[in-house]
């Protein structure tokens, strides 16, 4: 495929596939970082507040996502079909 024929969500490009999430923690700690900086009255412990939010929302999207694969693999083949 040539990028001069490049046509968005026709011909995704694959260079970041393998690893697309990865880009989770760096985009939540740039969320976690405006959000906190909005939020907090003063910024005394804003790096201990930007990290601990960081680190909950992983977790959170992580185990979501473990819950919904577990979902998907045990739950749905259970499901009769008629």
């Amino acid at each position: 495929m040539h990028l001069l024929a490049y046509i968005p969500f026709i011909h995704p490009l694959n260079a970041l596939q393998p690893w697309w999430y990865l880009l989770l923690v760096p985009f939540v700690f740039g969320v976690s970082v405006i959000y906190k900086a909005y939020r907090l009255p003063t910024l005394a412990s804003f790096w201990r507040h930007v990290g601990v939010m960081t680190v909950q929302v992983v977790l959170i999207i992580v185990s979501m996502s473990v819950l919904l694969a577990l979902v998907i693999q045990v739950l749905v083949p259970l499901i009769p079909v008629t």
